[in-house]
C-alpha cells in the first residue's frame, strides 16, 4: 500500500513508518505538528458561517464516500494514519469519515491516547493505569494541523479530489456535535394516576426533554404509573395498555432518565407483567435497584470459601471436592472492573476431584451480576499434572502473572486489561454458613440461653441480616463470597482507599484530571470489592458511604463468617449457645422496672426525631434492653478511673454487631471532610439517638435495628470544632477528645449524672447556634479504644406514627389528567 504524506519520515509514526510511501525530498526535520485546542477554532471556515451548512456538508460527504470507498478501502485510511483499524466493520465508516472530512483527531489531554469517534463523541482508547483504563471524552476534540496520509490505491476512486480537497488544515471546519440530553425525544408518553408530582409538572418535563404526552395509551411508548398501581389493580389506563403490549413503568423512569440524560432501560421499571426477574434477560446492573433484591436475597452463594465446589458445576452431589495439593487449594476467583470498556467480569477457575478420583477443571467467565448468561465449560482431566498446568496457564492468561507464586507468596502484580484475583480465605461465608429462615425458631428453642438472649444471637447468626447489608451496598454476587476473603485482601482494599485519600488531600485535581484520578479509583475499588451495580466515584460523600462505610462493613462480615461458621447442619446440639461463648462477652437482659432501663428509655426519646419517608413518619420504641460487658472492651472499673466520662449513642447496622461485642470498637478507616469520618481515625458516637439512628440501616419490611450505648472518657483536653478539622492527623497523635458541634444540640438544662460520675447529656433536641455545621447532631471523637466501653445494646423498633390506614384504602380515585 501506498500513501500520500506530506510530513517528513522523521515526524511519523512507528506504524507510520511501516508504510510504504513515495520518494520525497530530503528536507529538515519540520516543527511539532501544531494541534488546535479542544473547544477552539472560528466558526467562519473558508466562508463557512453556518453549523448547518457544514453539518449538510459533512452529511453530502459522507454519502459520496459510502457509495465509493469500501470497508477495506477506509481500514487503509485509518492504518495509514495511525488509527486502530481492527474496529467492526460499522465503526469503521464514521471514524474514516470524521477524519477525512474533519482532520486528524489530536491526542487524550490526560494520558495522551487515541481519541476514537464513538455515537456522539470521543472516547479515550489509553490506560490510565494498570488498573483503569482512561474514562476522558468529549464532543469537541483537539485536532492535529497536519495533512491526512491518504493510500495511492484512493486516488482511482471517483472521490479523490473530494477528499484531497479536505487534506488542507485551513480548509477544514471545526466539527460540532450537540449534547444528546433529550432521553425522550421521539417517545409518546402516557401519565396515569396519582404521581407524586402533577401530570401538568411531568408534562412540562417530558416536553423539555424532547418527548410528548399522549392522552391515550395508544400509540404510546411507555405508560407511567405510581408504584402503588399494582397493589391497587391498576386502573383502566392500566388495563389497556397490557392488553395491547405497551409497556407500564413506575414514575422513576422519568425521574433516572432525566437525570442520566438517557432514556433507561423499561423492563428494570416494569409494574405490571408478572414475570420473574430473571424472565427479563436483564443484568442486575441493568435493573431498578428496588427490584434486585428479590433476586440476589434468595440466590444462592455459588462459592461458599476456598473449598468450596461450585454450585453450577454440580459436582457436589458427586462428593466434589476442590483439589489440594502440595499446600496449594485450586480454586481462585479472578475480577475485573473496567468502565472505559465497559467490563465489569468476573471468573471462576477449579480444579475439582469427584467420586472415583476423576478429575475436573470448571471454568466459568461472565458479567458480574449476570450469572444466567456466564460461560460454562467442565473438562476431565485423566493426568493430575497436566490439570494443574492448564489451570495455571489458564490463570496467567487472565492475569498476566504465574499462579503458584501468588498462591505461595500473594506475589502479583495487575497488569492493563487483566484480571486480580480476590483472595478467598478458608472458611464458610455467612450466607452459606448462617442460619436459614428454616432452623431460626428451632435454633433458638433449643438453647440453654436465656430466651431474649437466644433471640438476639439467632438474629445475628441468621444469613438474612448479612444477605441484607450486601445487597443494599451492592456488593452481592453470588458468584464472589465476599464475606470470606483473607486479612491480606482487607488490608489490600483499606490500603487502596487510605491512598486515595491521601493523593487528593496533597493535590486537588480539577476538570478532567479530577475525573481521571476518581475514574481509577473507581475501578480500582470494584476490582477489589466487586460490585453488581458499579458507578464512579465523585465526591467525598460517596466515598464514606459506599467505599469507608462499605469496606468497614465487609471487614466485619468477614469477622461474622468466622464466628458463625457452618450452622447449616441440625440445630438440637445448640449452635447458639456455642457462638455465644466465642464473643467472650456476657449478655443480660434488664427488666423494664431496673433503673437503668427507664434511664436508657428517658435518653432515647429525649434525643429521637421521628423519621420521615415520603407522608409518612417513623417513631421508635423499645424492644429489649440488654447489659454489655465485652471483654474486648474496658470493663466499667476501669473506665470509671478515667476524666470526662459521657454516655455517648452508638449506630451501627445489624450485620456488624458480632464483631464490636467480640473485638470492640475499631476507628474510623479514614479521614474524611464528612460527618462520621471528619474526626479522621477515631470512634465516633452521638449525643442524639437520632444520629445514631441513621446508621442502622432498618427498612420499612424490616423495622428492627440495634443502637449501642457506650461509655466514652474524652480526655483531660477537649477541643471542639463546627467545621471539619483541617489537620486530624494532629488529633490522632495527640489522642486528645474531639467535639463536632452540630446544627442541633440537646438541652443542658436536662442533663444528669449517671453512677460512677458519668454524664448523660440527655436532653430536648433544640437548634444550636452553629447553623453552618456539617453535623445535624453533636458528635464525639475518641482515638484509643481503651477509652470506650461498650455498655447496653438497645433493640429497638421503628414504626409508622399517625397512620389512618383508612383512608388510604379509601384512597382509589385516579387523579383527573391536567
Amino acid at each position: 500500500m501506498k500513501v500520500h504524506e506530506k510530513r517528513s519520515h522523521s515526524h511519523a509514526s512507528d506504524e507510520e513508518k511501516k508504510v510504504t510511501t513515495r520518494k520525497q525530498k530530503a528536507e529538515a526535520a519540520p516543527k511539532k505538528p501544531k494541534i488546535a485546542n479542544e473547544g477552539e477554532g472560528s466558526d467562519k471556515v473558508n466562508g463557512r458561517s453556518n453549523a448547518a451548512d457544514v453539518a449538510a456538508e459533512f452529511e453530502k460527504f459522507c454519502r459520496e464516500t459510502r457509495e465509493h470507498l469500501s470497508i477495506e478501502q477506509m481500514r487503509e485510511i485509518l492504518e495509514a494514519n495511525a488509527r486502530d483499524a481492527s474496529i467492526a466493520d460499522e465503526a469503521v465508516v464514521p471514524r474514516c469519515q470524521d477524519i477525512l472530512f474533519y482532520g486528524p483527531v489530536g491526542d487524550c489531554p490526560v494520558c495522551g491516547g487515541a481519541l476514537e469517534l464513538s455515537g456522539d463523541s470521543y472516547h479515550c482508547e489509553g490506560a490510565y493505569s494498570e488498573w483503569s483504563s482512561c474514562v476522558y471524552s468529549t464532543r469537541s476534540p483537539p485536532r492535529r494541523e497536519e495533512p491526512i496520509n491518504i493510500p495511492e490505491s484512493i486516488e482511482k476512486t471517483p472521490v479523490y479530489e473530494l477528499i484531497e480537497k479536505h487534506r488542507d488544515p485551513k480548509s477544514r471546519p471545526k466539527r460540532e456535535i450537540a449534547a444528546a440530553d433529550k432521553p425522550f425525544v421521539g417517545m409518546m408518553i402516557a401519565l396515569s394516576g396519582r404521581l407524586s408530582r402533577t401530570h401538568q409538572y411531568w408534562k412540562k418535563k417530558i416536553e423539555k426533554n424532547g418527548g410528548k404526552v399522549a392522552n391515550s395509551v395508544i400509540g404510546a411508548t411507555c405508560l407511567v404509573v405510581s408504584p402503588s398501581e399494582r397493589d391497587r389493580g391498576g386502573s383502566s389506563k392500566v388495563a389497556e395498555a397490557v392488553e395491547r403490549g405497551i409497556p407500564v413503568v413506575r414514575e422513576a423512569w422519568l425521574t433516572d432518565s432525566i437525570e442520566k440524560k438517557q432514556a433507561e432501560t423499561l423492563d428494570a421499571y416494569d409494574i405490571a407483567s408478572d414475570i420473574a426477574v430473571e424472565g427479563k434477560g436483564l443484568a442486575l446492573d441493568q435493573q431498578d435497584s428496588s427490584v434486585v433484591a428479590l433476586e440476589t436475597l434468595t440466590a444462592e452463594l455459588k462459592v461458599f470459601g476456598k473449598r468450596g465446589v461450585h454450585i453450577d458445576s454440580k459436582l457436589q452431589d458427586e462428593g466434589g471436592k476442590i483439589l489440594e495439593k502440595d499446600g496449594i487449594l485450586y480454586n481462585c476467583a479472578l475480577t475485573v472492573c473496567d468502565q472505559g470498556r465497559n467490563l465489569n467480569d468476573f471468573c471462576i477457575m477449579q480444579l475439582i476431584v469427584a467420586r472415583e478420583n476423576r478429575l475436573y477443571l470448571y471454568y466459568r467467565k461472565g458479567k458480574i451480576g449476570d450469572s444466567p448468561r456466564a460461560d460454562d465449560k467442565l473438562e476431565e482431566w485423566e493426568n493430575v499434572n497436566d490439570a494443574i498446568r492448564e489451570f495455571a496457564k489458564l490463570f496467567e492468561e487472565l492475569t498476566g502473572d504465574q499462579f503458584e507464586p501468588w498462591e505461595r507468596e500473594k506475589k502479583i502484580h495487575k497488569k492493563n486489561m487483566k484480571f486480580f484475583p480476590i483472595d478467598i480465605d478458608d472458611g464458610v461465608e455467612v450466607r452459606c454458613g448462617g442460619l436459614g429462615l428454616r432452623q431460626l425458631g428451632v435454633a433458638a428453642s433449643h438453647s440453654k440461653l436465656d430466651p431474649k438472649v437466644a433471640n438476639l444471637m439467632k438474629v445475628l447468626c441468621s444469613q438474612e441480616i448479612y444477605r441484607y447489608a450486601l445487597v443494599e451496598m451492592g456488593y452481592d454476587s453470588p458468584e464472589i463470597p465476599i464475606g470470606m476473603v483473607t486479612d491480606l485482601h482487607l488490608r489490600r482494599c483499606e490500603d487502596t482507599l487510605k491512598e486515595f485519600v491521601e493523593k487528593l488531600k496533597s493535590s486537588t485535581p480539577t476538570g478532567n484530571k479530577a475525573d481521571a484520578v476518581w475514574g481509577d479509583f473507581t475501578q480500582r475499588w470494584f476490582t477489589l470489592i466487586p460490585t453488581t451495580r458499579p458507578f464512579p466515584f465523585k465526591d467525598y460523600e460517596e466515598l464514606a458511604d459506599q467505599g469507608a462505610s462499605s469496606y468497614e462493613a465487609i471487614r466485619d462480615i468477614n469477622t461474622a463468617s468466622r464466628l458463625i461458621g457452618d450452622m447449616s447442619g441440625s440445630t438440637l446440639d445448640d449452635p447458639l449457645f456455642e457462638r455465644y461463648m466465642k464473643l467472650n462477652c456476657s449478655l443480660s437482659p434488664l427488666e423494664k422496672e431496673e433503673d437503668d432501663y427507664k434511664m436508657i428509655v428517658k435518653y432515647l426519646d429525649k434525643t429521637y426525631e421521628p423519621v420521615s419517608i415520603g407522608d409518612v413518619s417513623y417513631g421508635v420504641s423499645v424492644e429489649n434492653i440488654f447489659a454489655v460487658e465485652a471483654s474486648a472492651c474496658p470493663s466499667l472499673d476501669d473506665i470509671k478511673k478515667l476524666p470526662n466520662k459521657v454516655l455517648l449513642w452508638c449506630g451501627t447496622r445489624s450485620s456488624n454487631l458480632l464483631r464490636h461485642l467480640q473485638m470492640g470498637f475499631l476507628p474510623s478507616t479514614c479521614s474524611l471532610p464528612v460527618p462520621g469520618y471528619m474526626f479522621g481515625r477515631a470512634i465516633v458516637c452521638s449525643d442524639a439517638a437520632a444520629e445514631a439512628a441513621r446508621y442502622g440501616f432498618t427498612a420499612v419490611d424490616r423495622p428492627e435495628g440495634f443502637l449501642v450505648l457506650a461509655v466514652a472518657s474524652l480526655g483531660e483536653e477537649i477541643q471542639e470544632f463546627s467545621s471539619p478539622p483541617e489537620d486530624t492527623k494532629s488529633l490522632e497523635e495527640k489522642g486528645i477528645g474531639a467535639k463536632g458541634l452540630g446544627k442541633n444540640k440537646t438541652d443542658e438544662s436536662e442533663h444528669f449524672v449517671w453512677k460512677d460520675n458519668i454524664n448523660v447529656p440527655c436532653g430536648k433536641l433544640i437548634p444550636s447556634e452553629h447553623k453552618e455545621s456539617p453535623l445535624e447532631y453533636n458528635e464525639y471523637a475518641v482515638y484509643d479504644p481503651h477509652q470506650v466501653s461498650i455498655r447496653f445494646l438497645v433493640e429497638v423498633k421503628f414504626e409508622e406514627k399517625d397512620v389512618e390506614y383508612e383512608a388510604v384504602e379509601l384512597e382509589t380515585e385516579q387523579q383527573p389528567e391536567e
